[in-house]
């Protein structure tokens, strides 16, 4: 499959991101694809991800999706920030299970957009839903051609 402009430019602002936030890769995300307006990133939860019950901790629930959340905000090159984000959890995660969120845009008008998440197990079962609302700044993320 050939991959689009947007697609590769898209992939390379996501990649770009992901060097830098090291606060993702010390959870163990795993960015799986992005295109414009959206992005998937995956996790699997380990002992050191869930709480005193022996769940997924909501703040790495929530953390899953707003990495997501910021790729697929930020992949058409224009520097992007979170200006609201809420989540809905829907079903408690054990250890050794893989999430997948997995971002789609649904509105970008003006300088801001509206962004849905929704967090599935390797089942297809939905365990958290997310929105998140962006605010395009000025810059670009990475210099392009």
């Amino acid at each position: 499959m050939v991959e689009s402009k947007t697609e590769k430019l898209a992939m390379a602002v996501a990649n770009h991101m992901e060097k830098g936030d090291k606060f993702s890769s010390m959870l163990g995300m795993k960015l799986v694809s992005a295109e414009a307006g959206e992005a998937v990133v995956s996790l699997e939860i380990t002992e050191l991800l869930v709480n005193g019950h022996g769940i997924c901790h909501g703040g790495v629930m929530f953390s899953l999706a707003d990495t997501a959340f910021a790729y697929a905000c930020n992949s058409r090159n224009h520097k992007t920030v979170a200006l609201n984000c809420s989540i809905s959890f829907l079903a408690p995660v054990k250890i050794g299970q893989i999430l997948r969120a997995t971002a789609t845009e649904k509105s970008l008008k003006g300088r801001t957009g509206v962004y849905d998440i929704a967090v599935c197990d390797e089942a297809g079962e939905t365990v958290a839903l997310f929105r998140g609302t962006s605010y395009r700044m000025k810059d670009f993320v990475i210099e392009t051609d």
